[in-house]
């Protein structure tokens, strides 16, 4: 029963882009914050632990279910439960913007599209924009696809939310508002995941990280305070 509560388990998992087995657990509520200095490398960590990348030894398990043991529409309806801030953003550039952060939903929900949008354009006011982004994600500038992704990822109430290094130095003023959906996603029960490859979060004392670590190829390592 214990592990049906637990919404992300790495036990002694081996990913392939590490040379040490992962050990993690996140229970609802808890936000780990996880400095990892490449990217890319931060990014497949994100892919293993969404079961995209299946272990070499030891087991990856969301909400207690093993990925590798789920049927592929199991397990895509299990992503659809986890928002996500990709390091590439990841839009499709023939949709427009709002159509990419709808379409998620769109297929995970049963919820209208009437609601979708009023919940999208909520998000938006909170994150900084005038309403929801429209025109092609190309014609936005870096900081308001900064902030579209950030809607997409808290879009519909996951259970999980993982973050691939969402603030940076030119938009640095999306923290307060980052902070705040982040506390109210763990104040409804879901966990959060931040990767960051800088110091601009790692630094920040006032992010109320229930865990600090540091990811590289030698593994994954809880660090007791910053400097």
């Amino acid at each position: 029963m214990e592990r049906q509560r637990t919404i992300l388990e790495l036990e002694n998992a081996m990913p392939g882009m590490s040379r040490a087995p992962l050990s993690l657990r996140l229970l609802p509520g808890e936000l780990a914050l996880i400095q990892c200095r490449d990217s890319a490398f931060a990014a497949s960590f994100v892919d293993f632990c969404c079961g995209l990348l299946p272990p070499q030894q030891g087991a990856v398990r969301f909400f207690g279910r093993d990925w590798t043991h789920l049927s592929s529409e199991h397990a895509a309806a299990l992503r659809g439960r986890i928002g996500r801030v990709l390091r590439e953003g990841g839009w499709i550039e023939f949709l427009d913007t709002e159509t990419n952060i709808l379409l998620s939903q769109l297929h995970h929900t049963r919820r209208s599209l009437s609601d979708l949008r009023t919940a999208a354009a909520s998000l938006a006011y909170d994150f900084g924009l005038p309403g929801m982004p429209t025109g092609s994600p190309s014609a936005l500038s870096v900081a308001d696809l900064a902030r579209a992704a950030c809607i997409r990822a808290f879009l519909g109430e996951p259970l999980m939310v993982a973050l691939e290094n969402p603030v940076q130095a030119e938009y640095e003023d999306l923290l307060a508002p980052l902070l705040n959906a982040i506390l109210g996603a763990c104040n409804r029960g879901a966990a959060v995941m931040w990767l960051t490859t800088g110091d601009i979060v790692w630094m920040d004392r006032s992010v109320p990280a229930s865990a600090r670590l540091r990811l590289s190829e030698q593994g994954l390592t809880r660090v007791r305070g910053v400097a």
